[in-house]
């Protein structure tokens, strides 16, 4: 797939999603993928990047991924980045540590939501919680600063 198909792939894939601010789902993916490319990502992060939250909120199967055709590598930091029902941080962490190319994209990912604009429109509860999940996610990636 080239990344305008996969761009496309996950823009269809979440049509009719909103974040938790009420804006369109694809703002968020359009984000972290240009988050990855302004980081020196490469064409598979990217996609990932487009990638990154299809198989954790259903909008495509595993079954789909495995069968798309998409670089291993990109299909592994999308499985990397996906976060799994019951799963401690620190096993997230661990797995995007250890899969090439995964922290880049992570990394974006949690650059955009804690943004402080984005965060701002959240009820001051839902985005003290978030910005600490962010945070403490930040520290188990290694990711200072």
């Amino acid at each position: 797939m080239t990344l305008a198909q996969v761009e496309a792939t996950a823009r269809a894939a979440h049509t009719g999603q909103t974040d938790k601010a009420g804006r369109p789902y694809a703002e968020h993916l359009w984000a972290v993928a240009e988050g990855v490319r302004a980081r020196g990502g490469d064409e598979e992060q990217i996609a990932a990047a487009w990638l990154h939250d299809a198989v954790e909120d259903d909008a495509l199967s595993v079954e789909w991924l495995r069968g798309a055709g998409l670089s291993s590598r990109t299909k592994d930091i999308v499985l990397a980045v996906t976060k799994r029902a019951g799963e401690p941080p620190e096993a997230y962490a661990a797995r995007i540590l250890a899969t090439p190319g995964a922290l880049l994209v992570k990394e974006s990912d949690l650059a955009h939501n804690a943004d402080p604009a984005r965060l701002a429109v959240l009820d001051e509860a839902t985005r003290k919680r978030l910005t600490e999940k962010y945070a403490r996610m930040r520290a188990l990636l290694g990711l200072v600063g």
